[in-house]
């Protein structure tokens, strides 16, 4: 086992409700018309205009047509709340969830330190306490920086955080990067958890794969499988949205973090994923989130990067600075063309590659 920075984490704060909402609080947030997020946007005591007027004049907010598109909702409130998420049914989905979780006595969960993972490493740790511990792969393919934020995360709660490494890039059949490289990934990963829980008493695995990934062609689902690795979200039958909104209500800060996954998911199925490329693809990411920018995904396509940026950000990106800023980064990376996805940012693009009967057999 290899534990990254030190001991398990154990200290316990009330930062890791960062983001309560409190009544009588201007809270300005901006999403997509496809986004997750159904909340909505009607003020409760004042006007829309009345409220971006005092947003813009308390804020400094410059107001334009890039600010609110048909793309582009503004999330003014003085509270709140979400309007096709029935609360009781809510509550009764966390309260099936914590009971699962509770007679499963000792669990380790595997945390990426994305929203599911942490809101389920947050319920098993409300559970059973010191029983639960969460576990993340100290892999090349997590970027530095989500492990910096798991972390945090981890501290801010108080739950037990340990790291354990993984050898995927020395298996053949990752490295290859075909339709299956997910596959390899989770099962090396089930693999060392296996042989850590064994080691430490602990009975069960368990991931944060919720209903919606249900739908998508995610091969690591088969190596749970494989590997009885439990499911609690979607045993509690919980979506995306609903993660994201019961996350927001016990005040996780996570609540809203972008959707993630490894780096090699950059990496077009047939080319190689090396140790290289990816930290290369990474720097890349660094770089473009330094420029403000929130949800996004370098593309590697061999001499060519293709950027994807969300479409509530496309109007930043199409700007003569933004292209000026890309340019200089992937040329200085090493890339000779560097190119801006028109359809904007999508979640497993890659994906589009795969035939239904591919995406079919994996569900």
């Amino acid at each position: 086992m290899f534990l990254r920075g030190g001991p398990a984490h154990s200290i316990r704060s009330s930062r890791c409700a960062k983001h309560k909402l409190r009544k009588g609080s201007l809270t300005l947030n901006r999403v997509s018309e496809n986004s997750n997020f159904p909340y909505d946007v009607r003020p409760r005591k004042f006007s829309f205009l009345g409220i971006l007027s005092l947003a813009t004049k308390n804020y400094n907010i410059a107001m334009s047509d890039e600010f609110y598109t048909a793309s582009m909702a503004a999330l003014i409130s003085l509270q709140v709340t979400p309007t096709d998420l029935d609360s009781g049914e809510l509550e009764a989905k966390q309260a099936s969830l914590f009971a699962n979780l509770q007679s499963l006595d000792q669990v380790v969960v595997a945390y990426s330190g994305g929203t599911d993972s942490a809101y389920l490493a947050w319920a098993a740790h409300r559970v059973l306490g010191n029983a639960a511990v969460a576990i993340t792969a100290d892999s090349p393919s997590i970027p530095e920086s989500h492990k910096r934020d798991a972390e945090q995360f981890a501290r801010d709660c108080g739950f037990r955080h340990e790291y354990i490494a993984t050898q995927e890039f020395e298996n053949p059949d990752y490295v290859k990067n075909d339709k299956d490289r997910c596959f390899y990934c989770k099962d090396e990963l089930f693999v060392r958890l296996e042989a850590y829980a064994a080691g430490h008493g602990q009975a069960h695995i368990v991931y944060g794969v919720n209903k919606d990934d249900l739908g998508d062609y995610r091969p690591g689902q088969r190596a749970a499988k494989i590997h009885q690795v439990k499911a609690p979200l979607v045993e509690a039958n919980l979506t995306k949205a609903e993660i994201r909104e019961l996350s927001r209500r016990a005040g996780l800060s996570v609540w809203d973090r972008p959707a993630a996954a490894c780096l090699s998911s950059r990496v077009p199925y047939g080319t190689p994923v090396t140790v290289e490329t990816i930290k290369t693809i990474e720097q890349g990411e660094e770089a473009i989130r330094a420029l403000g920018f929130r949800q996004f995904r370098v593309r590697f396509h061999g001499e060519l990067v293709r950027i994807e940026i969300a479409k509530e950000e496309l109007p930043k990106a199409f700007t003569a600075e933004s292209a000026q800023a890309f340019a200089a980064i992937f040329k200085r990376l090493g890339f000779l063309y560097v190119t801006l996805d028109l359809e904007g940012y999508r979640q497993g693009s890659l994906n589009a590659g795969l035939g239904n009967s591919v995406r079919r057999a994996d569900a």
